[in-house]
């Protein structure tokens, strides 16, 4: 079976499957034994940076879990890294970025990216990936989005109101645009580095851009998603763009021309797929908290969205957002085959329950 006739890329062009296709954010990785090893020896950032590690725990979730994709192992801050940009990936804290920007002067540190230079041990890892998976699944890559990228450079490390962010936003729009428009081409140019060094998919991460109103969306961040869907068009590949807490977003999401989009927990799905349409596929959307109960909640809940889902060709079984680390591996297992035995069958052949 080839790539394009499996699963979870059948169910990213709305074609019927044989079950539901399965995989995890963050699922290389966080909650894995076998990764926790390679941490015991190794950083992070010898992970990411040694093509041979990296494809090692790209590949553990596929050998270990059953999913039905791979996601490559990185960080949303890997191009700023390769940039020479001067951040830290502080273990439980996030990205801390040493000189954050705050005027025009600050953009020198962003400039264009060049993969093949900058980017070597990232593109050498995803052909390794892509030659040790064969044809078993098809790989992901991802990007930051420029917004959540964006959050980051400003606040200098991890937020939860933003309002420096948005506080430069409304102040200097001058500067906001120029930083935007260098972090799209950055994103651009990487996504489609990976799609041209094997990846079958990618996905655009923009984590925090829930915090933002439908209108600034619209002024600040539409404009910058939409040329980074245009800039892949010729590759033909599948684009999930995800955001979490974004339900009041997903009809501009929509219009950015991705090919799925991630949904979190904080939205039933099929109304967010209402809200879409029927033209695109979505992905989601298990609360990931959800994985640290019993069983049956974890069985229940599961069969909640799948009955939203109503056996609609388009839908991709995820969490709405990573793997928590303490999260049992037992649980995982038992998810990814609870979900492909649950809709190995018609849609018709769904319990039919009552959806609150």
């Amino acid at each position: 079976m080839s790539i394009s006739s499996g699963r979870f890329m059948r169910a990213c062009h709305l074609q019927e499957v044989d079950a539901t296709p399965v995989w995890f954010m963050r699922q290389a990785g966080r909650s894995l034994p076998e990764y926790r090893e390679v941490r015991a020896k190794h950083s992070f950032l010898t992970v990411c940076n040694q093509p041979d590690l990296c494809a090692a725990v790209t590949l553990q979730p596929v050998e270990r879990l059953g999913v039905d994709a791979a996601i490559l192992f990185a960080d949303i801050m890997t191009p700023l890294l390769g940039l020479g940009v001067d951040l830290e990936l502080v273990e439980g804290v996030g990205p801390v970025v040493a000189r954050p920007i705050r005027c025009m002067a600050d953009l020198d540190q962003l400039r264009p990216l060049e993969p093949d230079a900058d980017l070597a041990p990232t593109l050498a890892a995803i052909r390794l990936v892509r030659r040790d998976l064969g044809d078993r699944v098809p790989l992901i890559g991802f990007a930051g989005a420029p917004f959540t990228l964006a959050s980051y450079l400003i606040e200098g490390g991890p937020s939860r109101r933003f309002t420096t962010t948005k506080a430069l936003m409304y102040r200097d729009p001058a500067l906001w645009h120029a930083l935007m428009e260098r972090l799209t081409r950055l994103t651009a140019a990487y996504l489609s580095a990976q799609l041209a060094a094997g990846v079958d998919a990618v996905q655009l991460f923009d984590s925090w851009v829930g915090c933002l109103s439908p209108q600034d969306y619209a002024t600040y961040v539409h404009p910058y998603s939409s040329r980074i869907a245009a800039s892949l068009s010729s590759f033909q590949s599948p684009l999930i763009h995800f955001g979490a807490d974004t339900a009041t977003l997903l009809p501009q999401m929509r219009a950015e021309g991705g090919t799925v989009i991630g949904l979190d927990w904080r939205i039933p799905l099929d109304e967010a797929w209402d809200l879409l349409g029927p033209d695109l596929a979505v992905q989601g959307n298990l609360d990931p908290a959800v994985l640290l109960a019993p069983w049956e909640v974890v069985a229940a809940q599961t069969s909640e969205i799948l009955c939203r889902a109503a056996g609609r060709p388009g839908h991709i079984f995820n969490l709405g957002h990573g793997i928590y680390p303490e999260t049992p591996v037992d649980t995982l297992l038992r998810l990814v085959d609870f979900v492909h035995e649950q809709t190995a069958r018609s849609a018709t052949s769904l319990p039919e329950r009552t959806l609150v």
